[in-house]
């Protein structure tokens, strides 16, 4: 990683123009969507098997009536995200989501390629669906914008990254995994990139036609009062919330006039309730 990092720029430049697509055509990463999708394949297969180990990852194969129920009820939401119009890479990226059992943990991440992980702590937690698909709005556009991919090409470097999506560094990728789930003090991304996704959740909540384009907003609003309360929450540690950052959404969901009248909560109801929460 040393090495990568006093490359001359000019070789950088010639093997991004010559090996991957061009830095201008790809959102400014020295990395090709095809290999997003592969490490954020490495990486999820890791991250599942790591909470599969520890018996807390609820398996979307489950024959469990219950799990079933609760992921027809977590696909409606975020396919209504999804579905905006306004996601770039709809159509790349595979666009998963699953369900980590562990209700003490107020979290959701998301990997390179589209997989999203929601705890059911932060389920527990909400009770609002618009909040919680402002949650998800907020992961998808990390991907969607690609910051996960940026912020580890930035830490590991070019090369790493692309002998970890072929699989040929299992170390790497472990260590990946685990920064990505948050057991490594999190993914820290830098106040831009929280601002763009802050911005793409109201732009894709908004395209839903459905929920409130600020619901992201609200969400953060309730996770300020429980950091006043007390220790954090884990989503406030990998995701910084600068003073103005609620002020911001709710001020560009009034520029763009978009709705923000709250939707249904029956899914996300019935989504507790599958998982019991």
């Amino acid at each position: 990683m040393q090495r990568l990092a006093y490359t001359p720029v000019w070789v950088l430049t010639l093997f991004c123009l010559v090996f991957l697509s061009s830095c201008e055509d790809n959102d400014g990463v020295i990395f090709s969507i095809q290999d997003d999708i592969k490490l954020g394949e490495q990486v999820s297969h890791e991250i599942d098997s790591t909470y599969r180990a520890q018996g807390i990852l609820i398996e979307r194969t489950s024959s469990n009536a219950n799990v079933q129920k609760a992921y027809q009820n977590l696909d409606r939401i975020i396919n209504r995200v999804l579905s905006s119009g306004e996601v770039k890479y709809r159509n790349e990226f595979p666009w998963t989501v699953k369900i980590i059992k562990d209700d003490k943990t107020l979290n959701a991440f998301a990997t390179p390629g589209g997989h999203i992980y929601v705890y059911t702590g932060l389920i527990k937690f909400l009770q609002d669906e618009d909040h919680f698909a402002g949650v998800l709005a907020h992961e998808i556009a990390h991907a969607d914008l690609r910051h996960s991919v940026k912020q580890l090409q930035r830490d590991y470097g070019i090369a790493i990254l692309l002998s970890v999506a072929l699989g040929n560094d299992p170390g790497t990728l472990t260590q990946i995994a685990a920064q990505l789930a948050g057991s490594l003090a999190g993914l820290k991304f830098s106040r831009t990139a929280e601002t763009e996704a802050d911005e793409k959740s109201v732009s894709y909540l908004s395209g839903s036609s459905y929920y409130a384009c600020d619901g992201a907003a609200g969400f953060f609003i309730k996770m300020e009062q429980e950091s006043q309360q007390g220790t954090p929450p884990e989503f406030l540690s990998t995701h910084p919330n600068p003073d103005n950052r609620i002020q911001h959404i709710q001020q560009l969901a009034q520029q763009k006039g978009c709705s923000t009248a709250s939707a249904p909560d029956n899914d996300f109801n019935q989504l507790k309730s599958a998982l019991n929460l």
